[in-house]
């Protein structure tokens, strides 16, 4: 990998974290298409993978500091000091319980398939295809049914829950973790730009976790030829992940999810027709 490959990694990383249309999906057929993925030794692809979202979870941190800020101070204080009931807290206290709530999902399947995450099954460009365009059409069904009349203040614990549920199938490459968090808050009853919202303060203790986990089992992986790559690809993601998460909140105000419903499907045919001409393997 030299340093352009980098600076274009870091760009897709940054971008397609956040907007609904699969990170890994797009990283890893850029990652084939540049014969970067090692089918001997998948898991070095994916601690890279895992390495650079510490630039989107940075984009995120900066994004969101005053909102995480009042998050973990209302928290600490109403469930520490103060110790008040759930039902008492504030909106900020209670969205802190939410987020822990929903993340709890993604860490008992993360790490149940641990092994299976880190495999060749999900560095495959057929399971990637198929889950671009079967969640573009769960998306779709969700567009088409939802109420859109919750703000963040209305979401309940059964809400978090389910989407923390999403949050973990976004483990199946090609899914997207903002697209499935983000279909399922629309599922809930959420609107657009609330569910883009909880989605990506959902996504901090996930993207933490994975992003430390990855980097220390990458160090092995990692010498000092590769090291300069990945701080550019990492710095890159975040400055492209914090443009994401402005465009994609002001998009969703005005926009539906539908651009993104036709990009997904539009992909996934595309990948499946560049196996077919034999272009990239599988």
């Amino acid at each position: 990998m030299n340093i352009l490959e980098a600076i274009v990694l870091g760009i897709i990383q940054g971008i397609t974290e956040f907007l609904p249309i699969s990170s890994t999906g797009h990283l890893t057929v850029a990652g084939k298409l540049l014969n970067l993925v090692d089918p001997s030794h998948p898991e070095r692809w994916t601690a890279f993978i895992a390495i650079i979202q510490l630039g989107t979870l940075a984009a995120i941190l900066v994004y969101f500091w005053k909102d995480l800020m009042k998050i973990l101070s209302e928290f600490f204080n109403e469930n520490f000091f103060s110790r008040k009931k759930y039902s008492d807290q504030s909106e900020d206290s209670k969205l802190g319980w939410l987020v822990i709530i929903g993340t709890i999902p993604v860490v008992i399947i993360g790490i149940l398939f641990k092994d299976a995450i880190e495999g060749a099954l999900t560095k495959n460009l057929l399971v990637i295809s198929g889950s671009l365009i079967v969640l573009a059409l769960i998306l779709a069904l969700a567009e088409k049914t939802a109420r859109f009349k919750k703000d963040l203040k209305d979401i309940t614990v059964l809400d978090s829950l389910i989407i923390g549920v999403a949050q973990a199938l976004a483990l199946i490459p090609g899914s997207s973790r903002s697209g499935t968090t983000i279909t399922a808050g629309l599922f809930m009853g959420l609107k657009r730009e609330t569910a883009a919202r909880f989605s990506f303060l959902l996504s901090v203790p996930s993207i933490f976790a994975s992003g430390m986990l990855q980097l220390y089992e990458a160090l092995k992986f990692v010498d000092s030829s590769m090291t300069v790559n990945i701080i550019v690809a990492t710095i890159v993601s975040a400055i492209s992940g914090y443009l994401a998460i402005d465009f994609l909140l002001k998009f969703l105000r005005k926009n539906s999810t539908f651009l993104f419903v036709y990009y997904r499907i539009f992909l996934g045919l595309l990948i499946l027709l560049i196996i077919y001409l034999n272009l990239i393997q599988p």
